[in-house]
C-alpha cells in the first residue's frame, strides 16, 4: 500500500534533510530563535512522515532529535559546537536511511543508538558554560560570552553588568528596552541579557531586565547616557573584572579539556563519503502549475489544428488555406516545445544546496577556514544534466578546497584574509548554461605542472617552452595527473579532473581553466540548456547525412587544396594568422568519398575550448533543429558518436561528438 507514496516519500524526505544541513550550518555562525525553530518543523514533518511509512529508525532518530530542539527552544541549553556536531551526525545517518529506503524499498539496520544516546546526555551541553560570582547573583556564561569577556579583559576594556528597573506604570515596555539598547550600543557591545533579548521583545518580563556591555567608557560616561532615557525607575551599575572571573578559571581549564575529549573530531571517511557518493537527485519533478496550464492549452490547440487537417479535401481544397494550417501547425509544435523544455527546466540551487555541508565539512577535515558563496542558484538547467552534474562540482570543490585555498597562517602571510573563498556562480549565455567555481587561493603553478607533464611523457622537454598557458593547465585533466606528492583523503590520487572532463563532455559540454598565480582559479564549465533538442548543422559525407551541433561551430570556409600544409605528418592550413588542424571527417569515419581529388574543401571550423579545428565535409545541407536520440546500451561507447536523430523523410543521421573528434 506504502508504495504508492514512496517517491513522494523520498522527495520531501530529501527536501527536508537539505534544509536540515543548511539551518545547521546557519545556526553555527547564528544562533538565532527562527532557525532552531525551523530545524525543529523539519524534524517534526521528518518523524511523522516516517511513522506514517513504517520506517522506525527514521521516526525514532527525528524524535530524540526534537526532544533536544526542544529544549534548546525553551532556552534551557544554549546552542554549541558540541550540539551541532551531534544534530549534523544526527541527519547524515538519516541521508543514509533514506538511501538505503530509495534503494531496497526499506531501511537496512544502522547504528542509531549511539547517537540517540549522545542526543539524551543533555547535561553534556551544559558543561560548557562558566559559572562567575556577583554579589552573591550567578551569571551563566557560554563559550562565545566567555571568550569575548577575557579578551576585553585583555584589551583593558571595562565589562559592566547594568540592572536596569523600570517604573510602575511604564506602558511600552519593549519600546523603552528598544531606546536604552540603542543608546548602550553607541557606547560599546552588549553581549548578553537577562532574560534573553526575544523575551524583552516581546515583554516577558516584569520591570527589570539585566544587560552586560563591553565599554571603554567609565560607570559615570555609562550612566549620564542611561539617563537621557526617560521612565527608569533605578539603574544599578557593576564592575565585572578579572578577579570575579578568576574563580571560574580552574573549572574553566577542566571544562575545555573534557569538550576537547567529547567533541567529535571531524570524521575523514564521512567528508570523503559525502564526497565521493554524491547522490543524484531523484527522476520525480515538481512542476509549477502555470507551466502545466500553457501545456494543456498548447495541447488542446494541436487537436483544433488535426481536426482541420482531417477536414481538407486534397483534391477540392483551396492551397492557401492549406498552407495557412500547416504554417499554424508549425507555430504550435514550437511553441509546445519552450512548454515542453520549461516544464523540463530545474533551478540549479537543488544541486548547490548540498555544497555549503560538504564546504563544511572539507574546511574542519583540512583545518582550514573557507566561505563559500553562491549566486545565481536561481538559473534553470534540464533536469537530465541537473541529475548529471553533481559529480563534477563536487571533485571541483574539493579542489579548491585542498589545492587552491591555503591554510590561515600562509595566507596571513600573503596579506590575505584568513578566510578563504569558494565562489559557485551559474548563469545563461546564449543557448549555455555557464558554471564557474573559482577560488581566491595560490593558483596553479605552471612550472610544476610542466615539470610533471614532462615526468609522465605527456611532453617533450625541448618543445615545453613553447607552450601556451592554456596547454599547460589542459595536462591537469589527464588521466592519473597530480601535482600533490602526498596521497591524502581528499586528493593526491590524482583521479578526479579527468573524470570531471569526461563527464562534462558526456553531457555536451566543454571546461576551461582561468588561472592567476596567488591571485586564484576558475574552472569554467559551459553546458547545453538541454539533451533532447538542439540545433544543428546537417553535413555529407560521403554519401552519409550527419549532424554537427551548431553550439560546438565557429564558422564553415572553403579552401582550395594549395592551402593545406603538412606540420610533422599531419594536414593544418593557415585561415587569417591562425594554424588550424584539419580532420578528414571520411577517413575518421571510415567513408567512401563522393568525389576524388577536388579542388576546394568545404571546412566547417568547430570549437573546442581556445582550439579551433577544420572538419573537412563533402557538403553542407543547412541548420535544422533536431530531436536527440540515444544509440542504445549496445551502441553506447561508439567512438566520435553522440546519438542519433530521425530526419523528415524518415532517414537516420548520425550526430558527431565533436569532443572526442578532436
Amino acid at each position: 500500500m506504502n508504495n504508492q507514496y514512496l517517491d513522494v516519500f523520498l522527495e520531501e524526505a530529501r527536501e527536508h534533510i537539505d534544509s536540515l544541513n543548511e539551518c545547521l550550518l546557519n545556526l553555527e555562525n547564528n544562533p538565532a530563535q527562527e532557525i532552531v525553530d525551523e530545524i525543529f518543523r523539519s524534524a517534526h514533518t521528518l518523524k511523522g512522515m516516517s511513522g506514517t511509512m513504517g520506517h522506525v529508525q527514521l521516526s525514532e532518530l527525528t524524535h530524540e532529535m526534537e526532544n533536544l530542539l526542544q529544549e534548546i527552544r525553551d532556552h534551557k541549553i544554549d546552542v554549541n559546537a558540541e550540539i551541532i556536531d551531534t544534530l549534523l551526525k544526527c541527519v547524515d545517518i538519516l541521508e543514509e536511511l533514506i538511501g538505503d529506503i530509495a534503494e531496497h524499498g526499506k531501511e537496512k539496520q544502522r547504528d542509531i543508538q549511539t547517537v540517540i544516546n549522545k542526543l539524551k546526555k543533555k547535561n553534556i551541553y551544559n558543561k560548557t558554560e562558566q559559572k562567575i560570582i556577583l554579589d552573591n547573583k550567578t551569571i551563566n556564561l557560554n563559550e562565545y560570552e566567555d571568550r569575548i569577556i577575557r579578551q576585553a579583559l585583555e584589551e583593558g576594556l571595562y565589562i559592566w553588568k547594568i540592572v536596569i528597573k523600570l517604573v510602575e506604570d511604564c506602558l511600552l515596555k519593549s519600546a523603552r528596552a528598544f531606546l536604552i539598547f540603542k543608546t548602550l550600543e553607541t557606547l560599546g557591545e552588549i553581549i548578553k541579557t537577562e532574560p534573553i533579548v526575544q523575551d524583552i521583545e516581546d515583554e516577558k518580563f516584569d520591570n527589570e531586565f539585566t544587560l552586560y556591555l563591553v565599554t571603554s567608557y567609565n560607570k559615570d560616561k555609562v550612566l549620564e547616557s542611561l539617563e537621557t532615557v526617560s521612565e527608569l525607575g533605578s539603574i544599578d551599575i557593576d564592575k565585572v573584572d578579572e578577579e570575579l572571573l578568576g574563580i571560574s578559571k580552574g573549572i574553566s581549564h577542566e571544562l575545555h579539556m573534557d569538550n576537547q575529549l567529547s567533541k567529535p573530531m571531524a570524521n575523514q571517511q564521512t567528508v570523503t563519503k559525502r564526497i565521493t557518493n554524491f547522490k543524484k537527485t531523484s527522476k520525480t519533478l515538481r512542476v509549477d502549475i502555470e507551466r502545466l496550464d500553457v501545456l494543456m492549452n498548447l495541447v488542446s490547440e494541436l487537436i483544433i489544428i488535426k481536426t482541420r487537417l482531417e477536414d481538407i479535401d486534397e483534391s477540392n481544397s483551396n492551397q492557401n488555406r492549406q498552407r495557412e494550417t500547416v504554417e499554424y501547425l508549425e507555430r504550435i509544435t514550437s511553441n509546445l516545445h519552450d512548454a515542453v523544455m520549461k516544464v523540463r527546466m530545474v533551478p540549479i540551487e537543488t544541486v548547490f544546496n548540498r555544497f555549503p555541508r560538504v564546504v563544511h565539512d572539507l574546511s574542519r577535515e583540512l583545518s582550514k577556514k573557507i566561505d563559500l558563496i553562491i549566486e545565481g542558484a536561481e538559473t534553470e538547467l534540464d533536469r537530465t544534466i541537473i541529475d548529471e552534474i553533481g559529480d563534477p562540482l563536487i571533485h571541483l570543490i574539493r579542489n579548491a578546497a585542498d589545492h587552491g585555498i591555503e591554510t590561515p597562517q600562509e595566507r596571513i602571510g600573503k596579506g590575505k584574509p584568513e578566510h578563504g573563498t569558494i565562489k559557485l556562480n551559474a548563469y545563461h549565455d546564449g543557448n549555455n548554461v555557464v558554471i564557474e567555481v573559482s577560488d581566491d587561493g595560490k593558483g596553479i603553478n605552471l612550472s610544476s605542472v610542466l615539470k610533471k607533464s614532462i615526468e609522465h611523457g605527456l611532453v617533450e622537454k625541448d618543445q615545453s617552452n613553447n607552450l601556451k598557458e592554456y596547454e599547460i593547465t589542459s595536462f591537469l585533466f589527464e588521466p592519473g595527473f597530480s601535482t600533490k606528492s602526498n596521497v591524502s583523503d581528499v586528493s593526491g590520487r590524482g583521479v578526479g579532473l579527468d573524470v570531471v572532463k569526461t563527464k562534462i563532455e558526456s553531457l555536451g559540454g566543454s571546461i576551461e581553466i582561468k588561472n592567476k598565480q596567488d591571485v586564484g582559479t576558475t574552472f569554467l564549465i559551459r553546458l547545453p540548456l538541454t539533451l533532447a533538442i538542439i540545433q544543428a548543422l546537417m553535413v555529407m559525407v560521403g554519401e552519409e547525412k550527419y549532424a554537427i551541433p551548431l553550439s560546438a561551430i565557429k564558422e564553415t570556409v572553403i579552401i582550395s587544396v594549395g592551402e593545406i600544409k603538412k606540420v610533422q605528418k599531419s594536414e593544418v592550413t593557415v585561415l587569417r594568422g591562425n594554424v588550424v588542424p584539419i580532420v578528414r571527417l571520411n577517413r575518421v569515419l571510415d567513408i567512401k568519398r563522393q568525389k576524388n581529388d577536388p579542388l576546394n574543401l568545404t571546412l566547417v571550423i568547430v570549437r573546442k575550448g581556445e582550439k579551433d579545428v577544420g572538419l573537412v565535409v563533402d557538403d553542407l545541407i543547412g541548420q535544422q533543429e533536431i530531436v536527440i536520440k540515444t544509440l542504445g546500451s549496445l551502441l553506447k561507447n561508439i567512438k566520435f558518436i553522440a546519438g542519433a536523430t530521425i530526419l523528415g523523410d524518415g532517414q537516420v543521421a548520425l550526430i558527431l561528438d565533436i569532443n572526442n573528434l578532436i
